[in-house]
């Protein structure tokens, strides 16, 4: 019952460092993040709202990469801890095995494998595919803060303009261009327009609209030849009709697993995102959600030879650490590739059965020598 007990707060103390060191590096990366995130209300007017919500969901894309180095840093702290204290030594005298501490760190690995997939496969692609949507449903709130003085702005599908001043939301000398068809009416025949340029010596911005003083009109035809121009003392433009250049369509990372392995079936057609050549970037990001957590139990295995006696310096908890963040860094650099070549691809999925096999063998090995008298 006391070693039941023991075990359990064992798991406790690994499982509650483990969050802790994984929610603080998801929150550094995605403050981080989040300063490039500014652009959807500096450049394309979001509102501060789709700006958080977008930030917020964009953290469950973020946490699965910190998954293997959080628990790598979570055992090896419990493991250093705990026979810097004594606290293991006082096991083992008990009659409690090595091994069955190794077992103990193994299913918690478990653990946090089934957790690992449950978000890279599910509630990952989930969030960030809905964070795409919002994009997509949500309109600009105004176009104030997509106006910068002497630089052009594109911000806009078909829709480019620069102004030579701005104070708050007064403009001087503007020019307007527009080849997307958001200007409508503007010409007294719309049925051959290829674009509409207007120029302004003045204008104020109220939100999605723009009002403009003593300007030009500028509809130039399909075949080039003969432009309408117009001239005005003021011209009232209704801007929401205006959609925002940022990218609405789901990226791999951001579409559902199932939908992704259904790429490699007959009916693959159906999806957008399995036309063209996506058959290496989807077989990358099935690896990077199914196989990458794969690796969790080696690592817990890799941890575990903190626990064999040894002064040779292969053994030692640098050496062990190393190995650990070399695989971290090997898997991270190959899954990238898995989707050109075929062999890696397999190497890739096969290493961690292989090396947790070896592994787990040596511990074997190791504890049993220990347990013989000298």
């Amino acid at each position: 019952m006391l070693q039941n007990k023991i075990y359990q707060n064992f798991i406790i103390e690994i499982i509650k460092t483990f969050f802790v060191i994984l929610f603080g590096l998801s929150i550094i990366a995605l403050t981080v993040r989040a300063v490039s995130f500014l652009d959807l209300i500096v450049d394309s007017g979001y509102p501060v709202s789709i700006y958080f919500e977008y930030s917020f969901l964009n953290l469950f894309g973020l946490a699965p990469k910190f998954i293997p180095f959080s628990f790598l840093l979570a055992l090896t702290i419990f493991i250093v801890k705990h026979i810097q204290d004594s606290e293991l030594v006082i096991l083992w005298t008990s009659g409690v095995k090595k091994i069955f501490l190794v077992n103990l760190l193994f299913l918690i690995s478990f653990l946090i494998l089934i957790f690992y997939l449950i978000l890279s496969t599910f509630i990952t692609p989930l969030a960030l595919n809905k964070s795409r949507s919002l994009l997509s449903m949500e309109q600009f709130n105004s176009f104030i803060p997509t106006v910068k003085t002497q630089q052009f702005s594109d911000t806009f599908k078909g829709f480019t303009f620069i102004v030579e001043k701005k104070v708050n939301n007064e403009v001087k000398n503007i020019f307007l261009h527009d080849k997307g068809n958001n200007l409508k009416g503007l010409s007294s025949n719309i049925s051959n327009i290829f674009s509409t340029t207007i120029v302004a010596d003045s204008g104020i911005v109220d939100k999605k609209k723009f009002y403009l003083f003593d300007g030009q009109i500028i509809s130039s035809k399909d075949d080039n030849k003969k432009n309408e121009i117009i001239s005005f003392e003021q011209l009232n433009i209704d801007l929401k009709d205006l959609t925002t250049a940022t990218i609405k369509q789901p990226k791999i990372q951001e579409t559902q697993t199932l939908k992704l392995l259904k790429c490699f079936t007959r009916n693959n057609l159906r999806y957008e995102i399995c036309k063209g050549d996506t058959k290496k970037e989807i077989i990358s990001a099935l690896n990077r959600r199914v196989v990458l957590p794969l690796y969790i139990p080696t690592i817990s295995l890799i941890c575990s030879l903190l626990l064999i006696n040894s002064k040779k310096k292969y053994l030692n908890r640098v050496s062990i650490f190393f190995y650990s963040f070399l695989l971290l860094l090997f898997t991270e650099m190959t899954v990238r590739y898995t989707g050109m070549n075929e062999l890696l691809r397999f190497a890739f999925i096969i290493l961690p059965f292989v090396l947790s096999t070896i592994l787990y063998l040596f511990l074997i090995f190791k504890f049993s020598k220990e347990s013989k008298p000298s």
